[in-house]
């Protein structure tokens, strides 16, 4: 009798081991989109507690291998898809959804902002990065040796910024001095430099990391303000997307359905972006 009660015991114990044990919804990608994810994560689980999400960055290259590798459930991604990389994976269907809108900005160190250059035509900075430009008083700033920083190959920003300003998502950039991965590191180097360009999502500038004005070739001059990126003005704009494999359902339709809600799209506002309504 003892015996059957202690595996009764037992498999209870599994039952309800089972039933509680929490679905999980992996996410990892670009770092642009990672601070919104992050946050409403943490706030989707207050209210689903049964449901556990797991989010980590590397890129939007990294986003969307692991989704094409059925490593993750949703890849975040700051650039469009590839047709490589749906050649790469074509048993997936890239299913995209905007979740925000960002312009990308090419920044420099608040040093040479304060000096009084703050504008530059998309001409002057593909100079730069071309390795054409490499003092700062060629453009009228101070004599100061640019240091050009540049992302890693698989970043979403990288990729939007290069199309613009080098007409080739994956051009080399012969200027380059330093590269860097997450829009965090980049942050820091331009921070702790006097004289840096680089390139970095709206939502990333502060009072040591400013943003160009760009003068376009009518002679109208577009700052990076949220305004501009709304009215799609800001020539270096994206959509932040969320990608899955096919059409979510589950646990993953509904933290996608949250992150499209008033309340989801609040946090991507409250997170420096623009919201998609």
């Amino acid at each position: 009798m003892k015996k059957v009660f202690t595996l009764f015991a037992l498999l209870l114990c599994i039952f309800l081991s089972s039933c509680t044990k929490k679905q999980a919804v992996n996410i990892a990608g670009s770092t642009t989109i990672l601070p919104i994810i992050s946050i409403a994560a943490d706030e989707f689980r207050k209210n689903n507690p049964e449901i556990n999400i797991v989010v980590n960055e590397g890129g939007s290259g990294v986003g969307v291998n692991q989704l094409g590798q059925g490593q993750v459930d949703i890849g975040m991604v700051s650039r469009d898809i590839t047709q490589e990389e749906i050649n790469t994976y074509p048993n997936v269907q890239f299913n995209s959804i905007s979740i925000g809108k960002d312009a990308v900005v090419p920044v420099i160190s608040s040093e040479i902002y304060n000096s009084g250059l703050t504008t530059l035509s998309l001409e002057d900075i593909a100079k730069i990065y071309r390795g054409e430009v490499r003092n700062w008083k060629e453009l009228g700033g101070p004599d100061k040796e640019i240091l050009v920083i540049d992302k890693e190959p698989s970043r979403g920003t990288r990729h939007v910024f290069m199309e613009i300003v080098l007409g080739d998502k994956e051009a080399v950039a012969a200027g380059t001095d330093l590269v860097l991965g997450s829009n965090n590191e980049e942050q820091t180097a331009i921070v702790q430099s006097d004289a840096a360009i680089g390139m970095l999502s709206n939502a990333w500038l502060n009072e040591d990391v400013k943003g160009l004005n760009i003068i376009m070739k009518d002679g109208i001059i577009l700052e990076p303000s949220l305004k501009n990126i709304i009215d799609n003005k800001f020539p270096i704009t994206r959509d932040l997307l969320i990608v899955t494999n096919g059409k979510p359902s589950g646990a993953v339709k509904s933290f996608i359905e949250y992150l499209l809600s008033s309340e989801g799209q609040k946090i991507v506002e409250e997170a420096g972006y623009v919201r998609i309504n």
